[in-house]
């Protein structure tokens, strides 16, 4: 069984990757790309649905905040301006698969 508790989190903002460490010992490298394009708020979910589909964040997009929300997970502010993203931890180790 997957541990979602993270032990570290690395921002390599150059690069555009957010490095999470679990518990358990893996480590889960997400673009920053990714994590757009992956956003759950309210306002990406519709487009999904009413619109275009998958958003394309672009490979120059990056993170710009990392807050954490509660014990749950975390905000992530974007150089795009978006900012509305939770991401839970069991989210963001589903998406370190991808």
């Amino acid at each position: 069984m997957e541990d979602t508790t993270p032990t570290g989190i690395t921002d390599h903002r150059l690069t555009g990757l957010l490095e999470i460490t679990w518990a358990d010992g893996l480590t889960s490298r997400l673009r920053h790309s990714l994590l757009r394009e992956h956003c759950r708020c309210a306002g990406c979910e519709q487009l999904r649905r009413h619109g275009d589909g998958v958003l394309a964040a672009g490979e120059a997009l990056r993170l710009v905040r990392i807050e954490p929300v509660g014990e749950h997970g975390l905000n992530l502010g974007f150089s795009d301006g978006h900012d509305r993203g939770i991401y839970p931890w069991t989210y963001l180790r589903q998406l370190g698969a991808l």
